[in-house]
This record gives structure tokens, C-alpha cells and sequence, in this order.
């Protein structure tokens, strides 16, 4: 367990892929962010300027959004789900490469067939915790919908209360805020290109519940759940 705390409230609650604690990977990723989600220690270095929203969230993957409580759900009513999903997932390594997306930059699977293992995956998990999750109101999904939305995503923002679920899912460890400057933008991407080939793989050995203890406040890591690590002790 980190050191988070939650104090009754109505806190939001994410299941996101996160780096080892242990890792290098880590290491990088909440110094690049200047905060550590996990321990709340934040730092300072020139990046930073550049990772404003990207650093309330913490340095992460996205699996399942942000999202309330159903009625009568509890939190650990939560861990004990998110536990027995993550323990069915083989830990993987996966090539990773720094791309655009959008005004954004952003770590992407460098192979195609991990793109879509990792939609799979964002989309079991999402099934798996469905029951727990509360419905948004009709009236937060409407105001939710964006003028460049295709029709499936806001045909799954309306189901699912998010849009980019299921065939839509992209997995992506955010960089930057969004940069109008393409000089910036390509001054991120050649960095981390760089340090990518000193880290090598990214370890996809678990992944870890965050939670917002009040709206707009920093997202902490709660609890981390290792996947499954019977293939490395195979005789």
C-alpha cells in the first residue's frame, strides 16, 4: 500500500498501468512529471514547465478512466476485483517508442501487435470492474461530448461513460501538455527517443489503483497489483 490516504468523501478511482516502484522506468517517468504519485515527493527541473496536466495524474497508462462508485461499492469491494483481474495478466516487456499525439507527446507500443494486446487488455478490465462503477448522469455525458467525436466515441462515451474504450482504446503514457510548438514538441520526442534506448523495455509487470481524494486534487497511487509471474519461473 502507498502512503495515500482517503477520507470517506466520494473520491474518484482509476485503474492505470504504472512502472515498477522499483524501476528505472519510474524513476524517469515522475522526475520528467516532477511529481511522484505514489510517495507525493515532487521535484523540480526544466520539463516541468511543459507537464503541467500530465503531473496531477501521475505517471501512468490509462486502463480504465477515472470514475465514481456505484451505490453501496466500496473501495476495497474494488481492490478485491482489480486483485483477481491483474492476477489472470502475464507480465510482458514491450518496445516502446515516443510519438505525436495530437498537440501532444506521448510513449506508444513500438510494435503493433502490443497495441492491440493492450486494447484486449483495457477492455477485459473494463468488463471485469463494469458492476462497480457508477453511471454518469445523462446530463455530464452530454456536456462531455466534443465537436471532433466520431459517432462510436460518442456512442461509447454514452455507454461507458468514456469514449476511447474497446476498439477505440489507445495505450499511451502522456509527455507534455498539449504544445502548439512543433520545435517543442519534437524537442521531447528526441529526448525521450534517447532515453528509451538506455531504459529498454517497458516492464509491464502490474498495474495500480489511483485515486483522487477531491475533485481537482492530485491523483495518488493507492495500491499497486502485480500480474501474474508464473511464466518466469517456468523450469
Amino acid at each position: 500500500m502507498s502512503g495515500a490516504h482517503v477520507n470517506g468523501g466520494n473520491p474518484r478511482v482509476a485503474l492505470y498501468y504504472a512502472p515498477p516502484a522499483s524501476s528505472a522506468w519510474w524513476r524517469e517517468g515522475c522526475e520528467w512529471l516532477g511529481r511522484d504519485a505514489e510517495n507525493g515527493l515532487e521535484s523540480a527541473t526544466p520539463a516541468h514547465a511543459l507537464t503541467h496536466a500530465p503531473r496531477r495524474y501521475g505517471w501512468h497508462a490509462t486502463l480504465i478512466a477515472p470514475f465514481h462508485l456505484a451505490p453501496g461499492i466500496e473501495l476495497a469491494d474494488v481492490l478485491a476485483c482489480a486483485r483477481a483481474w491483474a492476477s489472470s495478466v502475464p507480465r510482458f516487456d514491450m518496445p516502446v517508442q515516443a510519438a505525436e499525439l495530437g498537440n501532444f507527446v506521448a510513449l506508444r507500443p513500438a510494435q503493433s501487435f502490443d497495441d492491440d494486446w493492450l486494447r484486449t487488455l483495457a477492455g477485459n478490465a473494463l468488463q471485469a470492474l463494469a458492476a462497480l462503477r457508477a453511471v454518469p448522469s445523462r446530463e455530464s455525458i452530454e456536456r462531455r461530448i466534443g465537436a471532433g467525436m466520431s459517432a462510436r466515441q460518442i456512442a461509447l462515451l454514452r455507454e461507458w461513460g468514456y469514449p476511447y474504450v474497446f476498439d477505440e482504446y489507445h495505450f499511451h503514457m502522456t509527455l507534455s501538455d498539449s504544445l502548439d510548438d512543433a520545435s517543442a514538441r519534437a524537442s521531447i520526442m528526441s529526448e525521450w527517443t534517447r532515453r528509451i534506448e538506455t531504459l529498454g523495455p517497458l516492464p509491464m509487470h502490474g498495474a495500480a489503483l489511483f485515486i483522487e481524494p477531491a475533485p481537482g486534487a492530485p491523483f495518488t497511487l493507492w495500491q499497486r497489483l502485480p500480474f501474474n509471474n508464473a511464466q518466469d519461473v517456468v523450469a
